[in-house]
């Protein structure tokens, strides 16, 4: 787990999970506890998963961790190719600047691993404010693949969000 230095307090992260289903309570998401363990064992802040459904609500979701000073808001669910998949384009919306190469790794990582569908996720990836919001696929081994890229990106990211030094 990464340090805090101690004159700063720990950066929060919060995960916003897009799944009509899982708001509906139809069944228990199962991506977004995973995200927050992940990034609990690296040391961030990071509180249970929001559930909303798939559209506008994600994008409020995002506005409202931001505003509440979050760093970074990871989200799952919601970027393939179903006429409910709208994370990408209310991710986008909100977005101060487009960080793409995160979202072509994400791509990237399940694609090396044989998974041909991980071509088809929608995910983008950007800042608002001083957070970085990544949107990770919904599915258990797309989350993984995202966070193994993401993770080991994420604090360094987010410091140079704000200026810090390289």
């Amino acid at each position: 787990m990464a340090e805090q230095p101690a004159d700063r307090p720990p950066l929060r992260a919060e995960v916003v999970v897009a799944s009509n289903r899982a708001a509906a309570g139809i069944y228990d998401d199962t991506t977004g506890p995973l995200i927050v363990e992940a990034l609990r064992a690296d040391g961030w802040t990071v509180e249970s998963p929001v559930v909303v459904p798939d559209g506008a609500p994600v994008g409020e979701a995002i506005r409202a961790a931001v505003d509440g000073g979050a760093r970074a808001v990871l989200t799952t669910g919601g970027t393939g190719l179903t006429p409910t998949d709208r994370t990408p384009e209310v991710t986008r919306a909100l977005l101060d600047a487009e960080v793409p190469g995160i979202a072509e790794a994400i791509r990237a990582q399940g694609t090396a691993k044989g998974v041909a569908t991980a071509a088809l996720s929608r995910g983008v990836a950007g800042v608002v404010g001083q957070a970085l919001v990544v949107n990770l696929p919904g599915s258990r081994g797309g989350v993984k693949d995202g966070l193994a890229v993401v993770v080991p990106l994420l604090r360094h990211a987010v410091e140079q969000i704000v200026g810090s030094d390289h």
